[in-house]
């Protein structure tokens, strides 16, 4: 009951129970920070802004333009359609055998590709394109072991690269986000040692990856 004072009943305060401070979610880096404290997967590389946006919609153009099929894996038809060039890796029965040439147009961006890691525009004998239409992604993988460096560029809309790596009792993981424009250079750890994937999006995105061959694959090659 409120006790009474002079003048009337005296209203009895409300004990003042403080909120929770609200603290943004943080993601743990899986690897030690570089000089900048920027968190970073070893054998990742990212840069923004790789190409201008006048030539995202010309390479977006390009894509569009050239014949792509459904991903076919194992008699699986995926929801990305794709269509390579310089050699063409087949997932039905796992064979590597040479195909079209790289297509002028493609020339510029794999000097600009290579020279963002730090290779040769030579070293990259593999082009990918791949249209990822709304409902399609890419699962868990690693490239496979005929190839060596990987380097990609996200176009259209923004994804997120994820990563994992299995250890005792589950997986480590970590996410790179790849905004339109971007690009990425996989080598060393992350290349070899984790998984990655991009799950289905709402909205479209294309993507352009070149690939070295591994000794593995030159070996093919010159066999070939």
């Amino acid at each position: 009951m409120q006790p009474w004072c002079r003048g009337g009943w005296k209203a009895r305060r409300r004990p003042q129970i403080p909120w929770p401070i609200a603290r943004p979610l943080v993601q743990i880096p899986l690897s030690s920070p570089d000089l900048f404290g920027a968190p970073g997967l070893s054998g990742l590389a990212t840069s923004e802004a790789f190409v201008a946006p006048d030539e995202e919609g010309r390479l977006i153009a390009a894509i569009d333009g050239v014949k792509l099929r459904p991903f076919r894996f194992q008699g699986w038809l995926g929801k990305r359609l794709t269509t390579s060039f310089g050699w063409r890796y087949d997932f039905d029965d796992a064979s590597f055998t040479q195909g079209t040439p790289l297509p002028d147009w493609l020339l510029p961006l794999r000097d600009q590709a290579a020279a963002f890691a730090g290779l040769a525009p030579a070293e990259f004998e593999h082009a990918l394109l791949i249209r990822y239409d709304p409902g399609a992604g890419i699962g868990w993988h690693k490239d496979r072991p005929v190839f060596e460096h990987v380097i990609g560029i996200s176009l259209g809309n923004s994804a997120t690269m994820r990563f994992r790596k299995r250890r005792p009792g589950g997986f480590d993981r970590f996410a790179a986000p790849m905004a339109p424009r971007s690009i990425y250079h996989l080598s060393g750890e992350a290349r070899h040692l984790w998984e990655h994937s991009i799950a289905p999006m709402d909205v479209p995105r294309w993507s352009i990856t070149f690939r070295s061959l591994s000794d593995k694959g030159r070996a093919i090659s010159s066999a070939s």
